[in-house]
């Protein structure tokens, strides 16, 4: 068992006066500094066993009754300045700054103290999960400089009055980057739900240049279309070696509709889709009706165009994490379609409540979402799955995965809805799409870090690329730096786990070389959504080889130290600064 050094135990705490971390009276001592003050009497603090040396502790704490949720007192941070990771929509996060408790967002999900001139060394703070419970970090309602641990389990039917390892808290030295990593395999070895990135193998279509279809016809994607982009970008000297499917080729229908003809598809464009629901596995019949030299339907369509372009090694396709945005339709007579599907009502939790407004959220909550019940997960996973597989397509981007949360009130709580439905996607990419075929979005909540990355080796660490225009987005470049201040910050966590995306973006955007810029030192995947035939080839072969392939840096890039806890966003002086290794 490990050490304890609670404040109930007064003689251990003495004992342990020279350690890193320390609880003396009423004050958290870092390397002998306050680093919170004034911690209540019910909190708890236990070394970690999993360091070579005693740097980390797990706080915890009781609580008078057993409830669902529970927003505690840790203790008051007064004048030590730090940068925070939390979530500003219930999908993406971003960073965040300040020197007190007050500053604090609610649901931050990992905070990192500055050291100062005095001794105070970096100290990381990471909400963990505990049982089938989710911590978050918020501020205290009061103003009163105190940080307030949030402990909820998404379902007034599993409640908890006693906690020990709900925060896990580590000391480090001169280096914050080695200490997020050290920290995270405490965590890693704690939780043992999940891998770090260094221990998986990140698919091989981060060494490629890619196309998604998104931009270029959101939901009216069609074969002849992705048809003329390939060959557009072939002709122009930027063979794709990816070839990314987005939303708009599955089988969906609005409740209202008739499930016979085209789907629905003719009622939707883009926004319109959150209600909608997946009426069958295969393709809809825009990919359906396909027919060329190697035959009919997607299967077809994949097959011919991998066999003209010869760059295209990999084709993805889009889906969401519940199967569409709404879910499944229930009471379909679809072949191979899970019987066991019900509607739900999706709820969000307070501190969802604050983040930024979503229309897609206030589309989903409003017409619920067609849950597949979590005992055959399995059946939806693999419905979808051994179809896309048989007709050659080789991965998928996996969205809307934070939906899961909001829909967790009967099924055990949102760690358990989640254990079961990543358990099921994890042992469905391992046997149809060689373990990694995965790209993970709208994914930004602990609950999928520590429970859904066994295998899934990449995913998004920022907001989507906006495509609009200069006088669209209000005459300001404001969301374009936006964007990579998202994906750089958000990288000092989440790069850990998962092998950051930057996302697409698009080269004959007014920011594309800005753009382009961020995504060749990102270490992570290139790709682009340009409309079919509209593309500055120039910018894209400072990018891409001729044989389709990008030089990748090893790492995956951060933001430099003298901008780490400055706010390059808002405070109007600071320059970003990322910076990445081009060797081991």
């Amino acid at each position: 068992m490990a050490s304890s050094i609670t404040k109930i135990n007064v003689a251990l705490v003495n004992d342990t006066s020279s350690l890193p971390i320390t609880l003396k009276g009423s004050n958290l001592l870092a390397n002998g500094h306050p680093i919170l003050t004034e911690v209540p009497l019910n909190i708890t603090a236990t070394l970690s066993p999993f360091n070579k040396t005693p740097s980390g502790c797990f706080l915890g704490f009781d609580a008078d009754e057993p409830r669902s949720r529970h927003v505690v007192h840790i203790g008051k941070l007064t004048e030590i300045k730090f940068m925070s990771i939390f979530r500003f929509k219930v999908w993406w996060a971003t960073r965040w700054t300040g020197t007190t408790g007050n500053d604090l967002e609610h649901e931050t999900q990992m905070m990192l103290l500055d050291k100062n001139d005095s001794g105070l060394p970096y100290v990381v703070i990471l909400p963990l999960l505990e049982g089938p419970f989710r911590a978050s970090l918020q501020p205290s309602h009061a103003n009163d400089d105190y940080v307030d641990i949030c402990m909820e389990s998404g379902s007034t039917r599993v409640s908890a009055s006693s906690f020990r390892s709900c925060l896990y808290m580590q000391v480090g030295g001169d280096d914050p980057y080695s200490l997020v990593k050290e920290a995270m395999k405490v965590v890693r070895a704690h939780l043992g739900k999940f891998k770090l990135l260094e221990e998986k193998t990140v698919p091989k279509i981060v060494d490629k240049f890619g196309w998604c279809t998104w931009d270029a016809f959101y939901l009216m994607v069609h074969p002849r279309g992705v048809w003329e982009g390939v060959k557009g970008l072939v002709e122009g000297g930027c063979p794709p070696g990816l070839v990314l499917i987005d939303d708009g080729w599955q089988s969906i229908s609005h409740d209202e509709d008739s499930v016979e003809g085209q789907e629905g598809m003719a009622r939707i464009s883009a926004g319109e889709q959150m209600p909608c629901r997946l009426i069958s596995f295969k393709e809809n019949y825009k990919f359906k009706d396909y027919e060329g030299a190697s035959g009919k339907g997607l299967g077809g369509f994949v097959k011919d165009l991998k066999e003209e372009f010869g760059s295209v090694e990999h084709v993805y396709v889009w889906h969401a994490l519940c199967g569409y945005w709404g879910g499944i339709r229930p009471g379909i007579n679809s072949p191979g379609m899970p019987e066991e599907c019900r509607m739900v009502s999706p709820k969000l939790s307070p501190g969802l409540q604050r983040t930024m407004e979503d229309p897609a959220v206030d589309k989903i909550v409003r017409n619920g979402v067609g849950l597949v019940l979590p005992e055959v997960a399995h059946k939806l996973y693999e419905g979808i799955h051994s179809h896309l597989q048989s007709v050659g397509i080789d991965g998928v981007k996996v969205d809307v995965i934070n939906l899961l949360e909001m829909l967790s009130e009967d099924f055990g709580g949102r760690v358990e809805l989640a254990k079961a439905y990543y358990k099921a996607l994890t042992a469905s990419v391992r046997k149809h799409f060689n373990g990694n075929g995965v790209i993970a979005s709208m994914q930004h909540s602990n609950d999928f870090m520590y429970l859904g990355t066994e295998a899934i080796a990449l995913g998004r660490v920022g907001d989507d690329f906006c495509s609009e225009t200069m006088e669209q987005a209000g005459g300001t470049y404001w969301l374009q730096g936006c964007h990579v201040v998202h994906c750089a910050y958000n990288s000092l966590w989440i790069g850990n786990i998962i092998q950051p995306d930057w996302d697409m973006f698009q080269s004959t955007h007014p920011c594309a070389e800005f753009h382009a810029a961020s995504r060749a030192i990102s270490g992570g995947p290139i790709y682009i959504s340009d409309s079919v035939g509209k593309h500055n080839f120039k910018l894209l072969k400072n990018l891409v080889l001729p044989d389709g392939s990008v030089l990748r840096s090893q790492h995956y890039a951060l933001p430099s130290r003298d901008c780490l806890f400055e706010d390059p966003v808002h405070d109007g002086k600071t320059m970003l600064k990322i910076w990445n290794l081009n060797k081991k």
